[in-house]
């Protein structure tokens, strides 16, 4: 044995053993996460024979792997300070110090984790990644969610706990032999291999060998997830996804819109979609208020099926207008929704198009109504920066506003988000006055900001307390949608206004499937009882078809790149969705969700019970031709600007 230790210290100097101390820490809080987040859960299977052991393995390697990185300051502390009785003593003090900030980062990040989870029910994701470059709104939400001070003091304490119960061996093995020059040299060189050599030895393979979206999340770690995410920021679906010749898909894509409408005549336009829209009966000149809702699930909303009492107002003008039963978001995030709603697009793997920096251009529903006389407006009440709002709409035919046009004596409340709904829709209302004063047909989109964390919201107006939780916010939302329509009723343009109430996306992410439909349901209203009578729809319909809808129903003829259809005239015979998480994208059909991803993978997935199901060739190269071609013509966007 004495033997053994004095061949160990010989060839590894006993200062590196110290770094197997930051290494056990790393593992000890990954491990405490992964089985916290489990409890959280609430499953019995993770706690089987079955269920917990391949889950926790696949956690140690990814755990195993980051903590390989975590290391490098540690062993370029080692190679820089030399071996003499002060170095010794200066590498000690560094070492420890950073081991005290190493072992508090540790903790912020489990912390985080734990908050994201309950936010997204998934590790560090590309969401993650985009909120780093919000920084201001991501901190400011943290601030008026949690309380920060409370929570960072407490990491301390249980920081310096770990740094106390470690200190000894710590400082012992730190204060010890480093080793001359060459050794250390050569002892940093072996040790910096193992992050190369875990950056090619550790893939997706022990996270994607899990069926449940929750195992894989779980089976990985938030640190692994986040630079995953940030490698994969910008996909090429040509090159990680499955695909079909370009005749092939156009025809395929033209082939599913005949089937909602076999009249449907194609124009000779590069655009497979490019189909002229014409109308038999007379154009209406009508105003367009479109309101696009934060967060709002169908599953909120009493008159689609969801909680009593929480949406009175929309409830009432779903009785009077047309009810759309079972309209499917396109994403989980707002950029998804507008992306959606605005352009009538798939949701194309990576980023949504606002977010992309070549975004302009692009065939919008403000464009189209820009053409047939409107000024058409996007009106936000955060700041239109965000998610690269404001250079999206701009270059898409609106005209922008947020809360920086709106004075500050006529904001009744704010947070990070934005200002209160009530107050953005009381600021459209000016606007709206203003336009058709001049004589002008007006098209407001307003997105709305309040049913979104920490759910506060100006005090006496609804029953349940500001910042009590998501349903306070979606009763205060709804009562602002009510007073605006007061308000709106009182105007001369109100008659003669085609209202539309939308939600850009659930607030669901957690599910039984990457993409489990019930997380996507949404409602859509819409509202002009001056000449649309009472109607349901409970034909399935995607988010994309808003516009086409909208434009249909002003009876406006043009020629259309939407892939969207007019949900009154088509969806009865081609009853689709469409659906995304960032790298998995979906087609909804037929009860089935046919799955789309990279390393040109597909699966079908029972839409009821998650259950996967055998390939079905036809649905999924109809669903590939959808996003091919999507792709296809964002990538020509690309190189044309």
């Amino acid at each position: 044995m004495i033997l053994s230790n004095n061949l160990h210290s010989r060839f590894i100097p006993p200062r590196y053993h110290a770094y197997l101390w930051v290494l056990g820490l790393f593992l000890l809080i990954n491990f405490a996460t992964r089985v916290g987040l489990m409890i959280f859960e609430g499953d019995p299977s993770y706690f089987t024979l079955s269920g917990l052991l391949p889950i926790l393995w696949a956690g140690f390697i990814y755990d195993l792997n980051t903590g390989f990185y975590i290391l490098i300051p540690f062993l370029l502390l080692a190679l820089v300070l030399g071996n003499g009785p002060k170095r010794r003593w200066l590498h000690a003090v560094l070492a420890t110090g950073l081991l005290g900030l190493a072992v508090f980062g540790f903790l912020f990040t489990a912390l985080a984790e734990a908050t994201f989870w309950n936010e997204f029910s998934s590790r560090f994701n590309f969401i993650a990644v985009d909120y780093l470059i919000y920084t201001r709104e991501v901190l400011g939400n943290i601030w008026q969610s949690y309380p920060v001070t409370g929570l960072l003091l407490g990491l301390g304490v249980v920081a310096l706990g770990l740094l106390w119960w470690v200190y000894p061996p710590f400082w012992r093995a730190a204060s010890a032999d480093g080793g001359s020059l060459p050794k250390r040299l050569l002892m940093s060189l072996l040790f910096l291999c193992l992050p190369g050599l875990s950056f090619f030895l550790v893939n997706d393979h022990w996270r994607d060998s899990f069926t449940r979206p929750a195992e894989r999340e779980l089976a990985s770690n938030g640190y692994y997830e986040f630079m995953r995410a940030f490698r994969n920021n910008d996909l090429d679906y040509f090159k990680f996804y499955k695909t079909l010749t370009t005749a092939q898909a156009n025809q395929l894509l033209q082939h599913a819109f005949h089937q909602g409408q076999p009249e449907l005549k194609f124009e000779p336009n590069p655009m497979p979609t490019a189909h002229r829209v014409q109308p038999t009966a007379a154009t209406l000149d009508k105003h367009v208020v479109l309101i696009s809702i934060e967060s709002l699930g169908a599953d909120f909303v009493e008159s689609f099926g969801g909680k009593a009492g929480l949406t009175p107002n929309l409830d009432r003008l779903a009785q009077a207008g047309l009810r759309f039963n079972q309209l499917y978001a396109t994403g989980l995030r707002t950029v998804r929704g507008l992306e959606a709603i605005t352009l009538a697009i798939p949701p194309t793997p990576g980023h949504a198009v606002p977010a992309r920096q070549h975004n302009t251009g692009l065939q919008s529903l403000g464009g189209v109504l820009k053409q047939n006389g409107y000024v058409p407006f996007y009106i936000y009440g955060g700041y239109s920066y965000f998610d690269n709002m404001e250079n999206f709409f701009t270059g898409n035919g609106y005209q922008v506003i947020d809360r920086t046009d709106v004075a500050p004596a006529d904001i009744h409340h704010e947070t990070i988000w934005g200002i209160a709904d009530e107050d953005i829709l009381h600021h459209a209302i000016g606007v709206i006055n203003q336009q058709t004063a001049q004589g002008q047909k007006v098209f407001a989109h307003i997105m709305t900001t309040s049913n979104h964390r920490p759910f506060t919201y100006p005090e006496g107006r609804i029953d349940i307390p500001s910042g009590s939780g998501r349903e306070g916010a979606v009763k205060y939302t709804d009562w602002a949608i009510g007073n605006f329509m007061r308000e709106a009723s009182q105007q001369p343009w109100f008659k003669d206004t085609l209202f539309v109430f939308v939600a850009d996306h659930t607030s669901h992410g957690r599910g039984r499937t990457d993409l489990p439909p019930e997380n996507y349901r949404i409602p859509m209203i819409i509202y002009a009882p001056a000449w649309i009578q009472p109607q349901q729809f409970d034909d399935l319909a995607s988010q994309i078809d808003v516009a086409p809808t909208i434009l249909g129903l002003l009876n406006l003829a043009y020629v259309s790149e939407f892939y969207g259809q007019d949900i009154r005239l088509a969806a009865k015979q081609h009853q689709r969705a469409f659906m995304a998480n960032y790298l998995t994208v979906g087609y909804l059909k037929n009860g089935k969700v046919i799955e789309l991803m990279p390393k040109q993978t597909t699966q079908v997935i029972d839409a009821k019970t998650g259950q996967a199901l055998p390939a079905e060739p036809t649905t999924t190269d109809e669903a590939i031709a959808y996003y091919q071609t999507a792709a296809a013509r964002l990538n020509a966007l690309q190189k044309n600007q």
